[in-house]
């Protein structure tokens, strides 16, 4: 088995599928990328069981054949290889031999006799989405998804697909983070991918509004199509929480701020807060004034700035970094806060229109 291919083109495709290879598994074949050459085609795939990425490129050959080889010595000694074309020449004994200029490596490649299969696409059902609207909703959402296993449903993204209405939604028992489109889809779909998986999606995801990404939905399975990529994650089992239920449709206080002045105050607040130094960032949110402030061992921040304000006010503490991140995955000039006392989540919508809700749960102030 022999093929030839560009040295930029095969270490792109390494690059991004490795990203699914677990550094250490039971399954030795499992820590290699899998090559499966048909000819002029060869196929890359990384894969742990949970998350499988594949791709396809364009080689010189008349060959078929399959193999693993290790995918962090692989994808070392492709990106330290000279630009140009490279050889990879395998032998019965599954001696490979990479070539390229003067340079030649000579490793050993595994069979693909224990390499588990991926779920296919042929089954299910159908979804598609523009590219930069995908990776919009999941870049303002996922900060919001849980790390911790001890629910492991929430350590995912729920797409809630009804009415051709979309709501992609994170939660971890904190902040919540409800990202609405409107979509072509008079369906209903309910399914929780993990975020581990729409991190890769969002990174392979282009900008450009013409481009296109197709869903490929089983029972156990989701399949990402994006161009030569392929991501294809497991479905997280159990019941989301009833994320609409948690959503306040009434409040007491509205303020309207720059999410500059809070997000830059935020910031400074958070130069005082460490493992060792820990405490709230409090807020006082009165007469067209935000307070902000700050105190911890290793010092004290007192700020304000102008605001908007109509019903009472509201003093009220947070975790700062919980604040910061809602207010940064708004990524708009301004926001309204909507609040119901200092005991109940405050609410963060857009000025205009309800393409998203945060929220984040205060904490309880000493005296």
């Amino acid at each position: 088995m022999k093929f030839v291919c560009e040295q930029s083109a095969i270490h792109e495709a390494l690059s991004i599928v490795s990203r699914a290879v677990p550094a250490k598994s039971p399954i030795s074949s499992l820590e290699g990328v899998k090559l499966l050459l048909n000819k002029d085609t060869l196929e890359l795939t990384g894969y742990d069981l949970e998350l499988g990425i594949k791709t396809k490129i364009k080689v010189e050959s008349e060959d078929c054949g399959e193999l693993i080889l290790n995918a962090k010595l692989f994808c070392e000694i492709i990106r330290k290889m000279p630009c140009g074309n490279i050889t990879v020449t395998v032998n019965d004994g599954m001696q490979t031999l990479i070539h390229c200029e003067n340079a030649e490596y000579s490793v050993m490649a595994l069979s693909t006799e224990e390499y588990p299969s991926i779920p296919d696409c042929e089954e299910g059902e159908l979804l598609s989405f523009s590219q930069p609207l995908l990776k919009n909703m999941v870049n303002q959402t996922i900060y919001a998804v849980s790390v911790v296993d001890n629910k492991p449903i929430l350590t995912g993204e729920l797409f809630d697909i009804e009415d051709n209405i979309f709501n992609l939604v994170a939660i971890d028992g904190f902040r919540l983070a409800v990202r609405k489109e409107s979509i072509s889809n008079g369906n209903k779909f309910n399914f929780v991918v993990k975020a581990k998986a729409l991190s890769e999606v969002a990174k392979l995801l282009k900008d450009d509004d013409k481009s296109e990404l197709t869903l490929h939905v089983s029972k156990k399975h989701v399949i990402f199509e994006i161009g030569e990529y392929m991501v294809i994650s497991r479905i997280l089992e159990g019941e989301f929480h009833n994320y609409k239920g948690s959503i306040p449709d009434k409040h007491q206080t509205e303020i309207t701020l720059k999410t500059k002045s809070i997000i830059g105050s935020l910031e400074r607040s958070s130069l005082l807060i460490n493992e060792k130094a820990k405490g709230p960032v409090k807020c006082l949110f009165k007469d067209g004034t935000a307070k902000i402030s700050c105190s911890t061992a290793v010092g004290k921040l007192n700020e304000e700035f102008p605001i908007e304000i109509t019903g009472p006010a509201v003093e009220i503490g947070f975790n700062c970094r919980y604040l910061l991140e809602a207010f940064k995955a708004s990524e708009s000039d301004k926001v309204k806060m909507q609040l119901n006392g200092s005991l109940s989540p405050m609410k963060i919508v857009p000025v205009d229109g309800d393409d998203y809700v945060f929220l984040v749960l205060p904490v309880r102030l000493g005296n």
